[in-house]
């Protein structure tokens, strides 16, 4: 009854002996012998994180499909009360026993500084009134509520390897700002972090550099720095000023972007940061630098659209939804884990030309095929997995825009208004400071 306990190669990460000291602390064990014992449960959510597209029978199926022998195929109302059973407790703590930047090279770091950012995003979850009592439905451009509910995701995602320093999530009527402050807990000396123009708000930023992390947020153009002593200003053009009771260094910037044809676009950017030292830190390396903050948008369309392919989740129940939001971050934890392994096997090598979607599809395979419920003693830190990442590497990145728009409608009728170019163009980035000029490998 314990054999479909697996996830194919990423048991490596998670095996049962973790599993079960997990359920143990949450007090999860099953007090007799079951047909889905506790163990066996949690590894079906996980397996279920990556199958999404998948009812829990047919995840069920690719558990036991790779093992031989007759395995009866549980009921969905037995899933559905095992499910229950487990509960919450284990999946969080798992999640939280397995979250933080992995193993990385200097390739990711900047000066020394492990580079995070900051950002929420939304999940869709199905309609009904259990979940609708916790998570609202979204609102419509014409007023009231429609579509899903949703639940608001905000995470701290290490640049570079995309991997999940942490992650809260509750009902959409909590705010970012509201959230982000429960990421406190993993920020550090070592670390700086990156976030767009929505969480720069006084009392935030206070809070988050008090934990010693150093800041590099945007500010929007209009809001109000004081500078600290009108006449200094640094050699870069960078200045000092009070941002609520934060000492900052201001940055300004304009960054320009050409496509062949001639065709520019420009924008204004301001920057605030706690690294107040210009020999230490540029005031144009800073700007390049917040480029980064883009990877924390790559990693919520990786699990939003790679992973669950724009889809709701399944769970039809406030704890079932939290419980599958648990799993779904662990098993795209444990994916980017291994893909980082993979990319740190050679120096030389950038972690974004590790493709997330190589990773998720040979995981799939494996959990469909493996032949053993546990891992290997020998350890192999590259696996198959990493073997199919580092046979099919990504190109390296290169300088590109498009406008941020959905390339393709939900609906199947024009949208109205004038026609959108959906195409993708080569481009040149031109960076200005009041001291500097450069041009990026890549767009801001």
């Amino acid at each position: 009854m314990f054999a479909p306990g697996h996830l194919g190669e990423l048991t490596a990460q998670v095996p049962p002996e973790v599993v079960d000291a997990v359920l143990a602390e949450t007090g999860r064990v099953e007090q007799r012998a079951r047909l889905l014992p506790a163990r066996v449960v949690v590894y079906l959510l996980l397996a279920g994180a990556l199958f999404e597209h998948l009812g829990w029978r047919q995840v069920w199926a690719r558990l036991v499909g790779g093992l031989g022998g007759v395995f009866v195929t549980p009921s969905s109302a037995a899933i559905s009360q095992a499910l229950r059973r487990v509960g919450v407790a284990p999946l969080r703590a798992l999640f939280d026993l397995l979250r933080g930047p992995a193993a990385t090279t200097a390739a990711v770091s900047w000066r020394g500084l492990l580079v995070a950012a900051i950002d929420g995003t939304q999940v869709a979850i199905p309609a009904g009134e259990a979940n609708e009592a916790v998570f609202r439905r979204q609102p419509t451009v014409l007023g009231g509520g429609g579509g899903y509910p949703g639940v608001r995701v905000v995470a701290l995602v290490a640049c570079g390897t995309r991997t999940l320093v942490d992650a809260v999530f509750g009902p959409t009527t909590t705010g970012e700002l509201a959230m982000a402050t429960g990421l406190t807990r993993s920020l550090r000396p070592g670390m700086l972090v990156l976030a767009d123009r929505n969480f720069p708000a006084r009392d935030l930023f206070a809070l988050l550099a008090g934990t010693g992390a150093d800041l590099l947020f945007r500010l929007k153009t209009t809001s109000n720095a004081p500078r600290l002593n009108r006449v200094l200003s640094f050699a870069d053009g960078s200045w000092l000023a009070w941002h609520g009771p934060t000492l900052v260094r201001v940055l300004d910037a304009q960054i320009t972007v050409t496509t062949p044809d001639g065709t520019t676009r420009s924008e204004a950017y301001r920057l605030i940061t706690t690294l107040l030292h210009p020999g230490k830190a540029p005031a144009a390396a800073l700007v390049r630098l917040y480029h980064q903050r883009w990877e924390i948008e790559t990693a919520f369309y990786e699990l939003k659209s790679t992973i669950l392919g724009g889809r709701v989740l399944r769970a039809r129940t406030p704890d079932g939804v939290i419980q599958e939001i648990y799993a779904l971050l662990t098993c795209y934890q444990l994916l980017r884990t291994a893909m980082t392994d993979a990319t740190n096997s050679d120096a030389r090598l950038d972690p974004d030309r590790a493709s997330f979607t190589i990773a998720l599809n040979t995981a799939r395979d494996q959990i469909t095929t493996i032949q053993q419920t546990r891992h290997q003693t020998a350890i192999d830190l590259i696996g198959v997995i990493g073997a199919a990442v580092l046979a099919d590497l990504l190109p390296a990145r290169r300088p590109r825009t498009r406008q941020r728009i959905r390339k393709r409608a939900i609906s199947k009728y024009n949208a109205r208004g004038p026609a959108i170019d959906h195409k993708t163009y080569p481009i040149q980035v031109t960076l200005t400071t009041d001291r500097e000029i450069l041009t990026p490998t890549s767009t801001p």
